[in-house]
């Protein structure tokens, strides 16, 4: 079985990393100057962990995207975990939140762009906090935490201690955004997937197999436009 992987140099990195994403692509992070020799032989070094990681159900294969829903009258949009009702309204300049969401009538047509830009806010003032109490429990240390639009991942933590959140996440229950928190904070504490790194994600959280099952069930809904 042929094994293609994309290749992403950064003069930031000092060593190389591999992983593969939502869909199942293969992605190397090397150095610049790095010879395509030695990234070929690592890769296949790691061949059998890949192939592994490729086939594990919580990849997604050809990853869908339903399209995106109309502002009307009634239809319903997901916000933590839960969908609720929306509601076209003549007042107003902004989307309102009241159990409802409350759409002037003239950002409808703008559909995209505002609710993304209401989804990101939401973003930030619900999973920030978190990261920095996650963080205390843990006893580790950030460098700085943001929210961003990722393809094809929930959260990273990069070689520079910065820990990133995809702002779709703000659709997902608390508890699934508490386990991509946990999850990349502990990339802090153990760069690799082992058995420590799963163990110190089960000492914070509960129900980890109910988290990663949702992810894997509803990942395609996090993914639509709005």
């Amino acid at each position: 079985m042929d094994l293609t992987y994309t290749v992403i140099y950064s003069d930031k990195r000092k060593t190389l990393g591999i992983t593969v994403e939502r869909d199942r692509s293969v992605v190397v992070r090397a150095p610049v100057g790095t010879s395509s020799e030695t990234i070929e032989r690592i890769v296949n070094r790691k061949r059998q962990w890949l192939y592994g990681k490729i086939n594990h159900p919580q990849k997604y294969q050809d990853l869908p995207h339903p399209p995106g829903k109309e502002l009307v009258n009634g239809e319903s949009l997901l916000y933590l975990g839960r969908y609720y009702r929306l509601a076209l309204v003549d007042e107003g300049d902004t989307i309102r939140f009241k159990q409802k969401f409350y759409i002037p009538k003239k950002l409808a047509e703008q559909k995209r762009a505002v609710f993304q830009n209401w989804y990101k806010q939401r973003a930030k003032e619900k999973i920030l906090p978190r990261v920095v109490g996650h963080a205390r429990n843990l006893g580790v240390t950030y460098n700085q935490a943001k929210i961003m639009a990722s393809k094809y991942r929930w959260g990273s933590c990069t070689p520079k201690d910065n820990v990133n959140f995809n702002w779709r996440l703000i659709k997902a229950p608390m508890f699934v955004i508490d386990y991509v928190i946990i999850h990349e904070l502990a990339h802090l504490l153990e760069a690799n997937h082992t058995a420590r790194f799963w163990n110190i994600i089960r000492a914070q959280i509960t129900n980890l197999d109910k988290a990663k099952n949702w992810l894997k069930d509803n990942g395609a809904l996090l993914e639509q436009d709005i």
